[in-house]
């Protein structure tokens, strides 16, 4: 049996965390910790001698925290699939960001109190990220430069003049999404002609933090949508995390509302909720975009819009997905009009929707 376990490095300064998470990590029999470390520097060397399926590390440690853990990773070449535990303080939300584009696949949100560790739904989503971590794309993960320059926004992609008619943009994206939208938002450029709506699977206290950092990439603005904000050009609306993003249509007016449901897919926001909203919404031709990520996530949402909207889908493709989960539903049901490498699904945004004079 233990020779078919995934093998986990478990990096936690706190001994009682080490013992709490591995006995949630060994009680599924699928993952042995193999080793066990209190900072960064101890994890370097285990790292140095061996490989493991899974790294779960933590952000807060002494001697060498979470992110110069992944920085050093990242200066000696050393691979490793990555599950980040985070705060979500807004401190804690931008190192968490840091860590992800340095290359973490995802993170687990870490509770405020002991005896949350041993709730069925932590358990579960601890549990469910482990698996995506062990089986995420290395290839895709790995670090590249951010899109950031110190003058300001990225360069956005040179695009054609828009066409008659109202569109929209409406993109869903999990694991291994924050670091994917950065190949994307920042090369939309600001006259874009149409608003776009982005559902990233993040709990409560993360997605402001995103939607600032995006914004400061990008010629578009990019916000945390607001309850009541109407939709407007050029402007990428983020969904909240833990609430679920749906539209309200008066007239030729758009806003944002949000309901409060229980989580669907196992998750909040659930992009199905976005695009079965859009169906009475006043566009002309919908643009879907659906990134990487486990699960299913927008494939009912989209099959059920199909039916009263004119949509362009594009699937992210499974070479560049750290998880070629959501966007291979939407292929296999047969929803994608194209299949676009990460690098190309902005300008492939940009062909159908244009931009303004």
């Amino acid at each position: 049996m233990s020779g078919s376990q995934k093998k986990v490095l478990l990096v936690d300064d706190s001994a009682l965390m080490r013992r709490v998470l591995c006995d949630i990590i060994e009680s599924t029999g699928e993952f042995k910790v193999e080793d066990k470390a209190a900072d960064g520097i101890y994890a370097l060397e285990y790292l140095e001698k061996k490989q493991y399926d899974v790294v779960v590390l933590d952000i807060n440690m002494p001697r060498m925290n979470g992110l110069e853990f992944m920085k050093e990773l990242k200066r000696r070449g050393i691979k490793a699939n990555i599950l980040v535990s985070s705060t979500d303080t807004v401190e804690g939300a931008k190192i968490t960001l840091d860590v992800l584009e340095l290359g973490a696949v995802d993170f687990i949100h870490k509770p405020e109190n002991q005896s949350e560790y041993r709730d069925k739904m932590f358990i579960s989503r601890f549990i469910s990220l482990l698996e995506t971590a062990a089986n995420a794309s290395p290839s895709a993960l790995a670090w590249r430069p951010s899109a950031r320059r110190s003058s300001g926004p990225a360069p956005a992609i040179q695009a054609p003049a828009s066409r008659p008619g109202r569109r929209l943009v409406a993109l869903a994206s999990s694991t291994g999404g924050p670091k994917a939208l950065q190949s994307v938002i920042p090369k939309l450029p600001a006259k874009m002609d149409a608003p776009m709506l982005v559902v990233q699977h993040m709990p409560a206290g993360f997605t402001a933090s995103l939607a600032d950092r995006l914004n400061q990439l990008s010629e578009v603005t990019v916000t945390e949508a607001c309850e009541g904000d109407r939709l407007e050009k050029g402007h990428v609306y983020i969904a909240k995390g833990g609430q679920h993003l749906n539209v309200q249509t008066a007239g030729t007016t758009v806003k944002i509302h949000y309901s409060d449901e229980p989580p669907r897919e196992g998750v909040k926001p659930c992009a199905n909720y976005m695009y079965e909203s859009l169906s009475s919404a006043p566009y002309d031709e919908i643009c879907c975009v659906v990134m990487t990520g486990m699960g299913m996530d927008g494939t009912r949402g989209i099959g059920k819009l199909r039916r009263d909207k004119k949509l362009y889908t594009i699937a992210q493709s499974q070479s560049t997905c750290a998880v070629y989960g959501m966007p291979k539903n939407i292929v296999t049901n047969g929803y994608a009009d194209k299949i676009a490498d990460l690098d190309d699904i902005a300008k492939e945004i940009m062909l159908n929707v244009g931009v303004r004079p």
